[in-house]
């Protein structure tokens, strides 16, 4: 059952009230839950629900738990890069951007100060298939919860997880191989306890088990503020649109076919009072006015309307503890600045590749084994996610208006770059893209972004001014790009094959071996 617009929704409060799938029974048949599961998946989100689902198609009896499985409800998680969708597609889920009114994106346009730069993805020979999407986020992953529900291997259940436990059904503590969970049931308001030969943690960006799994640092480097344009046609149909304002970027892309996304990036870590009218005044005042003109009527309307809509951003880069029996994914790991839409991208390659890896054991049953087949997976993902990170938060620091003259060279110059066309833009869209996740590319671009601009400055006769102003260019690029560099790791992004592969200590390795028989036992 589906719910149309103008019919009756669950909540008349939601965004969304075009399309609102029903929400996911939750299987509370706990009679028939095994004694261990071979696998336990915490939250049912885009990589939580991908993963279950592609390892429920292997024939393994996954618990696939979530909070709330009705429609989720989100302004950010709307666009997927075309080497998302192909990581999509390697999993068997591209039927999931099916039948939500999906809009393929084939590239992007700038606009600065009245000019344009129109980039497309470098999608020649791949099949018509192959593109951007955008959509509302809700849908999709409804529909990946939907595909998991399906597979007759797997149980989605809807409860919160509130505890990891060892292999007695206690609490897990720091030296012991993690079994499993406890969490409470939304059916009966049970604390129930569920054991598990490996757990995967995808509970998303407010994770609850991160600090027990990894080690964060996150940064909250801005906001964004959401706006739903509806029946407004954008200046390039299926392009992403990206306004290069002041103090930051501003972006529209189509969710459905009558409804486009304005999210408006506001800096820092507090954004100005909603009830006073302070945020109302700077959309209209400060942001509408650098709004294209075609889109900038919309845009009032949409302000005026009052569902004005924030949510705050987040850079989060973790080093994995390596716990034997669990793992994380997805942003509850690792996040980066939602400005490049490479989220999702991230997540569905992450959950392919840790899948592969997975692949050739039999079962989980021997924690060590279990273990040692992943433990390369937090360095095999590192030059893909980190030239998604890398791109995504250089991509913002340069967007970025300052007021320093030498970042806003650094600023024009990358919009005159891309407006060359060719190799100059075909390159960075490549890496924007996720088709071609090659860090040395990245970086080459970055400072042929710089050099182009230095050129610029210094032609067509070298002058002590123009020298001084390539100076502090250059000096802009690097504060930019080599913190981000060294925070990703410098030997796993450029060289992942000099990386070391983490091991579990002896103890920890007798406390897993342990661990395992104990379950299997209990399976018994």
């Amino acid at each position: 059952m589906v719910f149309f617009k103008g019919s009756k929704t669950p909540d008349s409060d939601v965004e969304d009230t075009g399309m609102i799938l029903p929400t996911i029974p939750s299987d509370d048949a706990f009679a028939e839950d095994p004694q261990v599961w071979d696998l336990i998946v915490v939250g049912a989100g885009v990589a939580g629900a991908s993963f279950a689902y592609e390892q429920g198609q292997q024939g393994r009896r996954v618990l696939l738990l979530e909070r709330d499985l009705s429609q989720p409800d989100r302004i950010v998680g709307e666009l997927l890069q075309p080497g998302g969708y192909l990581a999509l597609k390697s999993l068997g889920l591209e039927h999931c951007v099916d039948g939500i009114d999906s809009q393929k994106v084939y590239g992007y346009c700038m606009f600065k100060n009245g000019e344009e730069a129109k980039v497309g993805y470098p999608l020649t020979g791949m099949g018509d298939d192959v593109a951007g999407r955008s959509f509302h986020h809700g849908r999709f992953v409804q529909r990946l919860r939907q595909s998991a529900a399906n597979c007759s291997s797997l149980t989605v259940r809807q409860g919160i997880v509130k505890r990891l436990v060892n292999d007695k059904g206690e609490d897990w503590e720091e030296g012991q191989a993690v079994t499993g969970v406890r969490y409470k049931s939304a059916s009966d308001g049970k604390d129930r306890t569920a054991l598990a030969h490996l757990t995967i943690v995808c509970d998303g960006m407010y994770s609850s088990f991160r600090s027990k799994l990894g080690k964060g640092d996150v940064k909250h480097p801005s906001y964004f503020v959401g706006l739903l344009l509806k029946d407004v046609e954008l200046p390039h149909p299926n392009y992403g649109h990206v306004v290069l304002a002041s103090p930051s970027p501003v972006l529209f892309y189509p969710i459905s076919s009558n409804e486009v996304r304005c999210l408006v990036d506001y800096p820092g870590e507090k954004l100005p009072p909603m009830t006073s009218g302070a945020l109302h005044e700077y959309l209209v005042e400060k942001i509408a006015p650098q709004v294209p003109e075609t889109l900038r009527e919309a845009f009032c309307k949409a302000v005026n309307a009052g569902r004005i809509r924030t949510m705050q951003n987040k850079q989060l880069t973790s080093t994995p503890l390596h716990q034997p029996g669990a793992l994380l994914l997805g942003d509850s790991f690792n996040m980066r600045h939602p400005l490049t839409g490479g989220g999702m991208t991230v997540a569905l390659s992450d959950t392919a590749l840790l899948s592969s890896m997975l692949q050739p054991l039999p079962n989980f049953t021997s924690s060590v084994e279990t273990c040692d087949a992943t433990s390369s997976f937090y360095v095999k993902r590192k030059p893909l996610s980190a030239t998604v990170n890398t791109l995504a938060n250089a991509l913002y620091r340069v967007f970025c208006s300052t007021g320093s003259t030498a970042q806003e060279d650094m600023r024009q110059a990358c919009f005159d770059y891309l407006r060359l066309g060719g190799v100059y833009s075909q390159g960075p869209v490549s890496l924007l893209s996720g088709l071609n996740p090659r860090p040395s590319v990245l970086v080459a671009h970055f400072f042929g972004v710089a050099l182009f601009g230095v050129s610029r400055l210094l032609f067509p006769r070298p002058s002590v001014k123009g020298v001084i102003s390539s100076v502090a260019l250059i000096y802009t690029a690097c504060c930019i790009i080599l913190p981000i560099v060294r925070t990703e790791g410098l030997r796993a992004v450029f060289f992942p094959f000099l990386a070391t592969t983490p091991k579990p200590s002896a103890s920890m390795r007798k406390a897993a071996r342990s661990a395992s028989q104990n379950l299997v036992r209990t399976r018994a």
